[in-house]
């Protein structure tokens, strides 16, 4: 494949892109451009790989083949402490918000200022208090995690995400487990949130109806490929046999029911067979 230059509002380049798990073909020469400022949805069936992009993204794994470019930096590339910098500019929401037990929402958010910054204390305390403005949370500062209802945590999570004012957030399944009216304000949160602090989101998330509804740009994968990209009103549209299957939730399609193996009837016939 020719190498081609990144467009100027391209924020991360990913050009032939392979990775496997021992023989298990994760990604097969994977091409994705995600544009400064935008909301992007990776989206596809569980075990495509998603949360596994994030994690070559963040340098947190090697690809195989292929490389990864964010900002202008290969990321395969960087030394120890030049990835150390790149990821203070990325925000990262976790599905299960991986807040600190033993910490108040304060302190939560005013941890990685207090690992990365020498702000005074009284700065310190501003910008913390600032954050969580953004998510709702100032009242709820001096709580722990324990009192927190689990939309709260994600929120206060948000808040910690973007204490260092990064260049990026990536949120694995930030809608998981969520009622309704915590989803919905998750939701609007991002959206908003991006947009007034010029940031740019890489959302993976199984919940299509939410995604879709504040995504400027969808990839469907599948089988180690994009199998479709665009607009959500161009994924709706699109008549793909895999992109229908998972966006319209059908049980029946490519996406088989069952992991490979062999037939039921030999199964059952072969002896010693655990």
């Amino acid at each position: 494949m020719a190498e081609t230059a990144a467009a100027p509002d391209t924020l991360i380049k990913i050009r032939g892109l392979s990775y496997r798990r021992g023989s298990r073909v994760i990604f097969d020469d994977l091409d994705l451009d995600i544009r400064r400022g935008s909301v992007t949805a990776i989206m596809g069936p569980s075990g495509t790989g998603k949360t596994t992009l994030l994690k070559l993204i963040t340098g947190q794994l090697q690809p195989d083949r292929g490389s990864i470019e964010v900002d202008g930096l290969e990321v395969s590339r960087l030394g120890k402490s030049a990835l150390f910098r790149l990821r203070r500019r990325m925000g990262m929401l976790f599905q299960a918000g991986a807040l600190l037990t033993d910490l108040s929402v304060f302190d939560n958010v005013a941890y990685p200022l207090r690992e990365h910054t020498s702000l005074s204390p009284s700065m310190l305390r501003k910008l913390v208090l600032i954050k969580l403005e953004a998510v709702g949370l100032r009242g709820a500062r001096d709580l722990m995690p324990s009192a927190l209802s689990g939309g709260m945590a994600r929120r206060v999570a948000l808040a910690r995400a973007i204490a260092l004012d990064p260049l990026m957030i990536l949120y694995d399944e930030p809608f998981s487990g969520q009622d309704p009216i915590s989803m919905g304000m998750l939701v609007a949160l991002i959206r908003q949130l991006n947009d007034a602090a010029g940031l740019t989101s890489i959302i993976v998330s199984h919940d299509v109806r939410e995604t879709t509804s504040i995504a400027d740009a969808v990839c469907v994968l599948s089988q180690g490929r994009i199998v479709a990209s665009g607009t959500p009103v161009e994924i709706a549209a699109n008549r793909s046999e895999w992109v229908r299957q998972f966006m319209d939730g059908l049980p029946d399609g490519p996406v088989h029911f069952h992991y490979p193996g062999p037939d039921l009837d030999v199964d059952l016939h072969v002896r010693g067979a655990r």
